[in-house]
């Protein structure tokens, strides 16, 4: 598995991701390690909703990492 600098993850979220949300819900999963059930207690949100907003935006950022 290939590791990144959180500050390389940070950038490519900030750079490619538009809405305030989802790069909040993307930080906390890929920078703080929060679990899909803390992201959506955090962003008052269900728990599938986290984990859909995560892998839809997956791709996206793996590809420009």
């Amino acid at each position: 598995m290939i590791e990144y600098a959180n500050s390389r993850i940070v950038a490519v979220i900030d750079e490619y991701v538009h809405n305030e949300r989802n790069r909040a819900i993307l930080k906390d999963r890929f920078v703080n390690g929060l679990t899909f059930e803390q992201i959506a207690e955090k962003h008052d949100i269900s728990t599938r909703q986290a984990q859909n907003i995560v892998y839809r935006s997956q791709d996206v950022l793996f590809r420009h990492l």
